[in-house]
């Protein structure tokens, strides 16, 4: 994924936007892809791995009627994950994962490889739901992958604020 660490890398500098990321079934490594690339303290202001949901409760501030609602693995709850992690980390770019990369976990309605993502800048999120289960770690890489490619193609490309 180092491809797409360093054009994400290159994007976000020359573009002086800043980003942070809220992430449940991936753990993180939509944080690690970014910050692979030497320079990512320039753009990347943090992470939330906000793998239960007492997390998205207290630190990201998903309200509990949506997960008691919807469940943690939705598309309200990671609306909500994005927009708390922009608040936290007063930034106008980010990202949100949850879903069950498996093996176990999955049931009927959401069986194993759901994942929900959500890209935000300013007031603008995308949502997409991935499906297909071909391992955890196949599930997870491919999250990260195009919840950055999503983000990229959201960001306007001439934005010089942070």
């Amino acid at each position: 994924m180092e491809d797409i660490a360093i054009l994400f890398n290159n994007v976000f500098q020359r573009n002086k936007m800043s980003v942070a990321t809220a992430e449940s079934c991936t753990s993180g490594q939509v944080a690690a892809c970014i910050t692979s690339v030497p320079g990512a303290s320039v753009f990347f202001r943090g992470g939330v791995v906000a793998y239960s949901n007492e997390v998205k409760e207290q630190v990201l501030g998903v309200r509990h009627e949506t997960l008691e609602t919807h469940g943690a693995v939705s598309e309200e709850t990671v609306v909500e994950m994005v927009h708390g992690v922009q608040q936290l980390m007063n930034v106008r770019c980010a990202v949100a994962t949850s879903g069950i990369a498996g093996p176990g976990g999955g049931s009927p309605t959401k069986p194993v490889g759901t994942i929900w993502t959500a890209v935000a800048f300013d007031d603008k999120v995308l949502t997409f739901k991935l499906t297909g289960d071909r391992g955890r770690e196949e599930n997870v890489r491919k999250a990260v992958r195009f919840v950055l490619m999503q983000l990229l193609k959201l960001v306007p490309m001439e934005e010089n604020k942070i």
